[in-house]
């Protein structure tokens, strides 16, 4: 490839260094795609006549039906996978091969190939992250009576529905897609036909590729064509955020499986066991998953700091663009069909979960509403109020349940005469029905909601 210019082959630890054939490989598919589309506007314009175009395409297409059987070859010799599919291209078909280079670069050619991969990707995880949010409200359908705990600090803090519980990490999920679409909103110009950096003097027709690639339009500059990667670092930026949600669920998940609580068993097939104590059933998948998080967002940082002084247009530290874009896509890919798995599998515990939802006096915050609505008290006295109602129970070691009205008005005189408010965890969570709130009633109405509105 640089016979005209350099009389000496490369250093072997240059050759090594300069290739990029073992990982940007997996950009064939796109590759292909994008050499097809170039080729039919070089026959259609005439740049390239049109039967050294069709040799072209047909050519292209037996690479696409080799590779999809065989793998893509890989010898450092050739550098990338834009160049291997070249070579295979110049077996097949002869010196005609040479023409599809004609009014494009390397650079935008790995650009336009790179942004394809990447919307494909991200159309994967939207279908895996499509699976997880469905069997949320599946299981959040099936728990919405379900009593739990709700904590603040990790202490019990208020009693919630398990319902409730699940369809706050649906919440965030649903955030997650909208991140994604965005993603390929703003990934929806072509930047094939831009050639190396200044465009080039070939009559080519750039909205012919555009569209035959399933992109809106062209990109508008040549020069930011070739060196943007911000579609890259979008990607990155929404999988390490879909990653940051999917940890704070398998934290949860780990918590709840652990002996202390067992709120939940996760089924045999997201378990492991212990080489020494055979007891244990550990929740791996979980804790993989909360690990992989660092890594995605390890894989983001990396990228950035790629990016970080590089000046217009192309240099070659973009070719350490695709390695972490690869790695965070297929440890999101398992992390989210790990966790749909857990999710749609694990056993949770009713009793357990009710037990601890009535332990540390989690009804608090009921009594003092009760006092603001009933006795006409200023929220901040009746916090007061409920805190010595709270410490009463400790020295008698019972609940605000079991404490009579007569107790709360040698306390505050101003609550005689009124009955006492069911303070009972099930009356509690009952009585929280405001909008999005955790009664049964409003977690049913959500899931009505969302699968009216199909937010599913």
């Amino acid at each position: 490839m640089w016979g005209g210019r350099f009389a000496e082959g490369p250093a072997a630890v240059m050759a090594e260094i300069n290739a990029s054939i073992p990982f940007d490989k997996r950009l064939w598919r796109q590759d292909v795609r994008g050499s097809i589309a170039h080729a039919e506007m070089l026959g259609k314009t005439g740049i390239v006549g049109q039967s050294d175009a069709d040799a072209i395409i047909a050519g292209l297409k037996q690479i696409e039906t080799e590779y999809e059987a065989e793998g893509v070859p890989v010898n450092l010799a050739l550098e990338d996978i834009h160049m291997t599919i070249e070579a295979r291209l110049t077996e097949i078909i002869g010196p005609v091969a040479g023409r599809l280079h004609t009014a494009r670069s390397r650079n935008d050619q790995v650009a336009t190939a790179f942004r394809l991969w990447t919307r494909d990707a991200v159309n994967e995880v939207m279908g895996a992250l499509s699976n997880l949010r469905e069997a949320l409200i599946v299981r959040a359908e099936e728990q919405s009576d379900t009593i739990l705990p709700g904590f603040t600090h990790l202490q019990v803090a208020q009693p919630v529905t398990l319902g409730h519980h699940l369809l706050a990490y649906y919440e965030m999920f649903t955030r997650d897609a909208s991140r994604l679409r965005m993603c390929n909103q703003r990934n929806s110009e072509c930047p094939l036909g831009s050639a190396a950096l200044a465009g080039t003097g070939f009559a080519n027709d750039r909205d012919m590729t555009a569209k035959a690639l399933g992109f809106e339009r062209p990109t508008a500059n040549s020069m930011d064509s070739v060196s943007d990667r911000d579609f890259a670092l979008d990607y990155l930026m929404a999988a390490s955020q879909i990653a940051l949600h999917l940890s704070r669920l398998a934290e949860e998940i780990i918590i709840w499986a652990s002996q202390p609580f067992g709120f939940v068993a996760l089924s045999d097939a997201w378990s492991t066991g212990s080489s020494i104590m055979p007891q244990k059933r550990n929740p791996d998948a979980a804790e993989l998953v909360r690990g992989h998080a660092g890594r995605i967002t390890g894989c983001l940082n990396a990228l950035m700091m790629t990016m970080k002084g590089l000046p217009l247009a192309y240099s070659k530290d973009m070719q350490n663009d695709k390695p972490p874009v690869f790695e965070a896509h297929d440890l999101l890919g398992l992390c989210l069909t790990a966790m749909t798995g857990m999710v749609e599998s694990m056993t949770f515990a009713p009793e357990k979960m009710r037990t601890a939802a009535d332990s540390g006096f989690s009804t608090a915050t009921d009594l003092a509403d009760w006092l603001v609505r009933q006795g006409g008290i200023p929220f901040r006295e009746a916090h007061h109020i409920t805190g010595a109602a709270v410490k009463l129970c400790e020295e008698r070691g019972c609940g605000l349940a079991d404490l009579s009205i007569e107790d709360l008005v040698a306390i505050d005189g101003r609550i005689a005469g009124h009955d006492l408010p069911d303070l009972t965890v099930e009356g509690s969570v009952a009585s929280r029905t405001s909008y999005g709130g955790t009664a049964p009633e409003q977690v049913r109405y959500q899931i009505m909601m969302l699968k009216q509105t199909n937010r599913l």
